[in-house]
């Protein structure tokens, strides 16, 4: 490790996944920043060997190359999601990881409601019917191709009690929806504020996932999940990509067990060549947008102040947002002329 009094070196790993005009704050301590757009596998080893801080978006970083950064004392994760991460390396190591929060409370749950108007309206369907000429073949003022609904008086159904799935509460008790929060899978007893897990798979008219992704809710609904939606439900998840098995989720689209559904996140991003999503690209009931339910500018700007922030309060020896409980004290072993 580096004596206190010395300049820290801080690693960027993908700071493409910010966009350039977002501005990031200067951190308050002696530091060298050294700034990649993109880091491969490959190149992550040379890039991290000698860092004391490391900040990540999507780069995962794996046990094997965490072992061998010897000065490495924080990773900083400039999203909510700490899937990227091997924590319990970090644990081993003493490495302490923080992530930014609460930073998305409007633009998340707006990007949910845009994705349920269109589908609950048919809009990207009836758009693109009349690009085809299909107006001016029906020869009346409207066409009835595609189904509209109204939201008011439907059943939403939410997967995640935090900031995020509350704010979708909110929305859609303003717009007369009827609300129901879900019981952890295969939890019955988490009390009258909460309805099990597949009762809500089986009353909801919409379901909504705002949970994180981890060994307990990978492939969190999958084909026996679907089976149980009796209403033909629409499925949005904003969240993350593995929450929703997609080979499951192509056969309930093409079955019409669900109603439509709306996509933000897949398993693996970009969407590669060999994902089942491709085979339900032009459904008329199916949209995919590219990880940017999280990307209002506004809500960028607030991740990146608080990233800054979220390291410098490492530094200064007041730690916030920790994900991990390294066995080291890694925060007193990375400060830098004490408080400033």
């Amino acid at each position: 490790m580096r004596p206190q009094s010395a300049s820290l070196k801080v690693v960027f790993l993908d700071r493409s996944t910010i966009p350039a005009s977002t501005k990031l704050k200067e951190l308050p301590f002696p530091h060298a920043l050294e700034v990649f757009e993109s880091t491969a596998p490959d190149q992550l080893l040379d890039r991290i060997s000698d860092a004391d801080i490391v900040i990540t978006n999507k780069v995962k970083l794996n046990g094997e190359a965490l072992k061998q950064a010897k000065n490495l004392r924080l990773i900083a994760i400039a999203a909510t999601g700490t899937d990227n991460v091997d924590l319990g390396t970090c644990n081993e190591m003493g490495i302490a990881a923080c992530n930014v929060r609460e930073y998305a409370g409007h633009t998340v749950p707006e990007h949910t409601f845009a994705l349920i108007f269109a589908l609950r309206r048919s809009l990207v369907a009836y758009r693109t019917a009349v690009q085809a000429g299909r107006w001016q073949e029906s020869g009346q003022f409207c066409f009835f191709d595609f189904p509209i609904k109204d939201l008011a008086g439907s059943t939403l159904g939410i997967i995640g009690d935090g900031v995020l799935g509350k704010a979708t509460a909110a929305i859609g008790r303003s717009l007369g929806l009827n609300v129901l929060f879900a019981a952890f899978k295969g939890r019955d007893d988490m009390g009258m504020l909460y309805t099990p897990f597949e009762r809500v798979l089986e009353e909801s008219d919409i379901i909504t996932l705002h949970c994180p992704l981890n060994s307990e809710t990978r492939d969190l609904i999958s084909d026996a999940e679907f089976a149980k939606m009796k209403r033909q439900p629409l499925l949005i998840n904003t969240a993350r990509g593995g929450l929703v098995n997609e080979a499951a989720l192509v056969k309930a689209l093409k079955s019409n067990t669900v109603s439509g559904a709306g996509f933000d996140v897949v398993t693996e991003e970009p969407l590669p060549a060999g994902n089942p999503l491709h085979e339900v690209l032009d459904h008329p009931s199916f949209i995919l947008t590219p990880h940017v339910a999280w990307a209002s500018e506004q809500a960028i700007q607030t991740l990146a102040d608080q990233l800054m922030d979220k390291i410098a309060a490492f530094v200064r020896g007041a730690p916030s947002n920790i994900v991990n409980r390294p066995r080291l004290q890694a925060v007193e072993s990375v400060q830098v002329g004490g408080d400033r």
